[in-house]
């Protein structure tokens, strides 16, 4: 099973989230960055590709083998809709048409969802706004691992499991710990994607959405691009909640690894953060950060220090 974790517990603090304060700080020594504040107008156009790619994937997997499709699913195709579930981030943040459309940004989601083959953008946005607000809360940030998945997966061979399953914790874990009552726009985010993956199946057949649905599942596993999940709040250095990663990967990924900025000023859209972080860098170049996310999934497997515990949390506050 290999070693275990040296953590028993969560590292509890007592002190506010540290975005809120510095972003203050930051702005009224440079208040030229609220310049970048709004939406990239490039943004649709990007996400409109990859779903387009998608698309024809569709037509090509199509009469593959289940090997070339699962390799294709884990190379290809889940790396685009991992793309595109960050992409519904960005959206969730109304940077796709800004905040004074707020329902384009909506369309636009259940749009870039398409490919992903589960209903996801509508609810993610509803649970991520309160990981902003609230990081670290014991209740509302749940992105944070419940104590179940902590004592369960707390070795090395666990601690693989558990990144592997990462996709069903991360999307079953916040109607356990903090159910909310279904929007109206959840339901029509699911209506559009079962009549899409319907159509997909009738049409195309189920292996055609078995890959859109294995990518997803398996790029948000044991995959390099999976490894933002945890390098962005894991305590890999004492103290420090949020972590940037400035690899190449972020090419992809519109840029969420620049996490410390983007959790500073969530307004600015992912292509101008590193702008963030060229204006502020005295803020940004001390802070402990990491360079490869395979790295970043590797260290959280083997190191005994590291773990689903490596979390900073705070007591929940006006929820009685």
């Amino acid at each position: 099973m290999g070693q275990r974790n040296s953590r028993t517990d969560f590292e509890w603090v007592y002190t506010e989230e540290p975005h809120a304060s510095r972003r203050k700080i930051i702005l009224e020594k440079y208040p030229q960055i609220k310049k970048l504040f709004g939406y990239d107008p490039n943004f649709k156009w990007v996400v409109t590709l990859m779903v387009s790619i998608q698309m024809i994937m569709m037509f090509v997997i199509k009469d593959q083998s289940w090997p070339v499709l699962l390799l294709a699913a884990y190379m290809l195709g889940g790396v685009i809709n991992h793309s595109l579930m960050l992409a519904i981030h960005e959206i969730a943040h109304n940077l796709a048409f800004g905040h004074a459309r707020p329902m384009a940004n909506r369309w636009f989601g259940f749009f870039a969802n398409l490919p992903i083959g589960v209903p996801a953008s509508i609810s993610f946005k509803k649970y991520h706004l309160e990981h902003h607000r609230y990081q670290g809360d014991e209740k509302r940030d749940t992105d944070i691992p419940t104590y179940l998945e902590a004592k369960l997966f707390c070795t090395t061979f666990g601690k693989f499991i558990w990144v592997c399953l990462q996709p069903f914790f991360y999307a079953f874990r916040p109607l356990i710990v903090y159910p909310k009552p279904p929007m109206m726009l959840e339901y029509l985010n699911a209506v559009i994607q079962f009549t899409f993956d319907g159509l997909v199946w009738y049409y195309l057949g189920g292996k055609v959405l078995c890959y859109l649905c294995f990518g997803s599942v398996m790029a948000m596993g044991l995959h390099p691009v999976a490894g933002h999940f945890i390098s962005e709040h894991y305590m890999f250095k004492h103290g420090y909640e949020t972590y940037s990663y400035y690899g190449p990967l972020n090419w992809i990924t519109f840029n969420v690894g620049y996490h410390n900025e983007h959790h500073d000023f969530p307004a600015v859209p992912g292509s101008r953060l590193p702008e963030v972080k060229r204006i502020a860098a005295e803020f940004y170049d001390n802070l402990p950060h990491h360079d490869s996310w395979s790295a970043v999934l590797y260290d959280f497997i083997m190191d005994p220090e590291v773990g689903p515990y490596a979390r900073i949390k705070r007591k929940a506050k006006g929820l009685d």
